[in-house]
């Protein structure tokens, strides 16, 4: 009989076993994918920020548009000559 009983047991705690692993492993990887994304999300709204404030200088700031202009367009004033 404390055999039967022993049996019934393991063949229990298997059936628990079988049932609360999978989904604690699920668990892990859904925390594990939420932390990476979570950290992305803090990465894209700094990036966010400051695409908000270079906007914001192109706008508005002509000192700061006319550098842009002459660091990445090559572009120069007139009776200016270039250096290479």
């Amino acid at each position: 009989m404390a055999k039967k009983r022993l049996i019934y047991l393991l063949a229990l705690l298997a059936a628990i076993a079988a049932i609360y692993f999978p989904g604690f492993a699920k668990l892990r990887q859904l925390k594990k994918q939420n932390r990476n994304l979570e950290k992305r999300i803090e990465i894209l709204s700094k990036t966010n920020e400051e695409l908000k404030k270079e906007k914001e200088k192109l706008e508005n700031d002509p000192s700061y548009i006319e550098k842009i202009a002459r660091e990445k367009l090559g572009m120069s004033r007139r009776d200016e000559i270039i250096l290479k």
